[in-house]
């Protein structure tokens, strides 16, 4: 008898697709979820790869999973976070009705 579980879309499409492109997501997945709250995690470029190609990277697993994450480059890493919502900067005025 086969077991029967619901799981967000997101994670249903991460975990389903194939091929070096869905292989690529998944690890970066493993890394997404890897990183408890409170905690942040780093990813040091490799070879041939950019600060923005492994952010980018990083954002896409975050949206399959429906996680947002805040991230911060130097000239070889991206640190990356679970995201509380709050935006930075200056509030917005409310508009005048």
């Amino acid at each position: 008898m086969p077991t029967f579980s619901t799981l967000p879309i997101g994670e249903a499409r991460a975990r389903s697709a194939t091929g070096k492109r869905a292989a690529l997501m998944q690890e970066y997945v493993g890394y997404v979820q890897r990183v408890a709250p409170g905690e942040a995690g780093k990813l040091e470029v490799g070879e041939g790869e950019t600060t923005q190609a492994v952010r980018r990277r990083l954002h896409a697993a975050a949206e399959a999973l429906g996680k947002q994450l805040e991230f911060r480059r130097t000239e070889n890493a991206v640190y990356f976070w679970a995201s509380d919502g709050r935006r930075r900067g200056r509030p917005r005025k409310n508009p005048v009705e």
